[in-house]
């Protein structure tokens, strides 16, 4: 089955009635994730944090649908929230649901979190349609900006977080290690070592003493 954004989009609003009916006017708020830029085949905590409800709702649960592109997602249990996890027919998780053991107030700031591994290559961005449902409505966070068009500006953005690919942060590691790598010298020791060089020099000159020494010894007993 084909996990899409539209079908994203479509999980996302499915437990309201529709957008036109379940969503009321939407308050100066937006659901925030951070961070806002994930590595592919590395583990991330993202967490969805929220301020206000449906107008002056209080929250009772934040449904959030998992775009293509993740590898592994772990939702952290929380006492305040109760976990719901929803997978599609390849076994990934399709959807989260976090209802709230107790409403939100529109006056407190809510957060939910889930652990997160992008496909080793996946790349760009990927958005998290969201759906925050209230005491009275829900309000349906899905809308996506179009090039050059302002995030700020819409009325309903969903989350979104920017992708960088394992293997540009895996070359720039290597390169930094080479850059800053010492050369090992060819037989085990390090280059350039003074102590070393001492030590040797020290051993030749002592060796040849001993050897002049033997041989004035060994002429005059021959005498």
């Amino acid at each position: 089955m084909s996990r899409s954004f539209l079908h994203r989009a479509t999980l996302a609003v499915a437990v309201g009635a529709g957008l036109a009916i379940a969503a009321p006017a939407v308050a100066s708020a937006h659901v925030g994730v951070t961070p806002d830029t994930l590595t592919a085949d590395e583990a991330t905590v993202l967490t969805f944090s929220f301020t206000h409800g449906c107008e002056s709702s209080p929250t009772t649960a934040l449904r959030i649908a998992m775009p293509d592109g993740l590898a592994s997602v772990s939702p952290t249990a929380d006492a305040a929230w109760d976990i719901t996890v929803e997978r599609g027919d390849d076994g990934l998780v399709d959807v989260v649901t976090y209802a709230a053991a107790a409403p939100v107030p529109t006056d407190l700031r809510g957060a939910v979190s889930m652990q997160v591994r992008p496909g080793e290559d996946a790349a760009g961005s990927l958005a998290f349609p969201v759906e925050q449902i209230c005491e009275t409505g829900s309000t349906a966070w899905v809308e996506l900006a179009e090039a050059g068009e302002d995030p700020h500006d819409l009325d309903a953005p969903a989350p979104v977080v920017n992708l960088r690919a394992a293997a540009e942060e895996t070359a720039a590691g290597h390169g930094a290690d080479a850059e800053h790598a010492e050369p090992a010298a060819s037989d085990g020791s390090a280059a350039g070592d003074p102590l070393a060089l001492v030590l040797g020099s020290g051993g030749l000159v002592a060796g040849l003493a001993a050897l002049v020494v033997a041989i004035l010894a060994y002429r005059r007993r021959s005498a």
